[in-house]
């Protein structure tokens, strides 16, 4: 009697390591800071209002490495939710990681505005607003979606209380003002009437959707900073988030005001014209308020100990939405001062977004950084 003797099959933990890219279960949505701190290194860039030789042509530059690193990080994201739904459930389930999924949508339209800005040199402004066009829909839609499905997800799920409350909180409400920001870009590439005055009102809608998301959660990020004292060390560049929502609504309301005369009736475009100066100057100065209390509390951090983490790239689009807001402002109003002071964040922003990427750089090809958001928590929910 001959016996055929089959091989053993592999365990199956074995057979998942080969099929499962195992680097691709760690990469956090976190990551698509990396693409919109890139992207608006470009768009502010662009948008200075003074001529500095070279500018343009780094501005470009920076653009399509904010193009390139947007495409490597959907093909990881799309890998990790292929090989690896059960952390990416999780994650959304984890009140420390599911904010991070705002960074999706706001990637996908600082990339799309920085295409328009500085890529039509590449690509030509026919095809410039093509791209942008389709990235800003694909973003705001997205955006949309996650500034509902997170709060929701935070109110019904996630366990958290007011000792919880963190910067992390403003991201999934902050997509609807980058597309207010970016969709001003658009209005004149529409035929004049209905197309236009629509586009505009919407953006509209979608600044007033996010601001006042804004203001509910900002009082509660402060109040938790002075009832529980400063962040820990590694969180504490989270702080540069807020001034997200507060430069890129001075950037949209600018913006916006550009386009209005030609998308509006003129009694309206006027009082948009003003609107822009007199909602931007207020929030700019506390933009700068809070950016010498963050940078104190990051000092004080450093300090203490303070190393490299992913949460560095939160010094970046925050950063960049103050430039385009006083490049907008300085447009506005004419003052050089305000001018100076883009020039100024500017300078900030790139060593800022030079120091995150070296680091970073050098943490993916030594393998020293975790990919996943920091501080991961334990998912507890709760059903109502």
């Amino acid at each position: 009697m001959t016996t055929l003797a089959h091989p053993a099959a592999a365990p199956a933990s074995r057979v998942t390591a080969r099929v499962r890219p195992p680097a691709l279960r760690q990469f956090g949505p976190n990551w698509y800071a990396t693409v919109m701190g890139t992207a608006i290194v470009a768009s502010a860039g662009a948008g200075l209002p003074l001529e500095i030789p070279g500018l343009r042509a780094a501005s470009v530059v920076v653009w399509a490495l904010s193009a390139v690193l947007l495409a490597v990080v959907l093909v990881a994201r799309a890998g990790h939710w292929l090989h690896h739904r059960d952390r990416a459930r999780a994650d959304l389930l984890d009140p420390a990681v599911a904010p991070f999924y705002g960074c999706a949508a706001m990637a996908l339209l600082a990339v799309g505005g920085a295409t328009l800005l500085a890529g039509r040199d590449v690509l030509g402004e026919r095809a410039a607003v093509a791209v942008d066009a389709v990235l800003f829909g694909t973003g705001t839609l997205l955006g949309l979606v996650v500034a509902v499905a997170i709060p929701y997800l935070m109110v019904v799920r996630h366990r958290v209380g007011l000792a919880d409350a963190s910067p992390v909180w403003l991201l999934p409400v902050v997509p609807p003002m980058v597309s207010a920001a970016v969709g001003p870009l658009l209005v004149p590439h529409l035929a004049p009437g209905q197309g236009r005055e629509a586009l505009l009102l919407g953006c509209y809608a979608l600044f007033g959707m996010s601001l006042l998301a804004t203001l509910m959660i900002l009082p509660l990020v402060f109040g938790r900073l002075v009832a529980r004292g400063p962040l820990p060390l590694a969180l504490t560049p989270l702080l540069f988030l807020v001034l997200g929502p507060l430069g890129q609504s001075t950037t949209a309301a600018g913006q916006l005001a550009d386009v209005a005369p030609g998308a509006i009736g003129a009694p309206y475009a006027g009082a948009l014209g003003a609107f822009a100066v007199v909602y931007g100057v207020p929030v700019m100065g506390f933009a700068l308020l809070w950016l010498a209390l963050s940078a104190a509390l990051v000092i004080r951090a450093v300090r203490r100990g303070m190393r490299f983490t992913m949460t560095w790239w939160a010094f970046t689009f925050p950063l960049g939405t103050c430039v385009t807001g006083a490049a907008g402002l300085g447009r506005h109003t004419g003052l050089m001062a305000l001018e100076w002071l883009a020039v100024g964040l500017f300078a900030l922003l790139v060593a800022a977004w030079s120091a995150a990427g070296w680091y970073t750089l050098r943490g993916v090809f030594s393998g020293a950084l975790p990919a996943a958001p920091p501080t991961p928590r334990p998912v507890t929910v709760r059903t109502r």
